[in-house]
């Protein structure tokens, strides 16, 4: 297995697998109830059965080369993830995203690893497109988006019904062009 450092603070990004399971589920019940409140993934994984199938499908999405998840370690300890929800390799299209367990929250974790996914599908893969969808309540990730040089595109107004509540999504997008300069600035 591979980590690679998100900087001086031990913090890591690294494959999540079927074999995980426990641990994600570990992560999930830490993080339950912060992470639900914009995410499903609070409730889809539940139980050891369900952190396993959830894993299952990413990595049949990896096999598939139609998305990707990642792992967020701190301390050794799993305390969030970034994913490619979809690829599409030959639209050149990605939607990503992100959660983490209030214990990482405010450290830049998440910015760091979706600069280094971003990255690698931009200029490994041929992405074109990398979408950020967010409810438009959740600031924090509607902030990463802002820091990732996201634009914002449009908002599909109550289009996400979760939890007995329909929520405006917005659509943040960066194109590789954008990302290519924005990362030579950087540097």
């Amino acid at each position: 297995m591979y980590a690679i450092s998100l900087g001086d603070d031990g913090a890591e990004l690294r494959p999540l697998e079927p074999w995980q399971a426990e641990e994600f589920l570990a992560h999930m019940d830490r993080g339950r109830e912060f992470i639900g409140q914009f995410i499903g993934l609070a409730d889809r994984v539940t139980d050891l059965a369900s952190s396993r199938a959830h894993l299952q499908t990413y990595a049949q999405k990896t096999a598939a080369d139609a998305g990707r998840l990642y792992g967020i370690w701190t301390n050794g300890e799993l305390v969030g993830g970034v994913l490619f929800k979809t690829m599409d390799l030959a639209q050149g299209t990605a939607e990503a995203g992100c959660w983490l367990e209030p214990s990482a929250v405010g450290k830049g974790l998440v910015t760091r690893a979706a600069r280094v996914i971003i990255d690698w599908a931009i200029e490994e893969r041929g992405i074109h497109r990398v979408e950020w969808q967010v409810a438009a309540g959740n600031r924090a990730s509607v902030a990463v988006a802002r820091r990732l040089g996201m634009t914002l595109e449009g908002v599909l107004r109550e289009s996400f019904p979760y939890r007995g509540e329909r929520h405006d999504i917005e659509v943040w997008s960066i194109l590789a062009p954008e990302w290519r300069a924005a990362e030579q600035a950087r540097s």
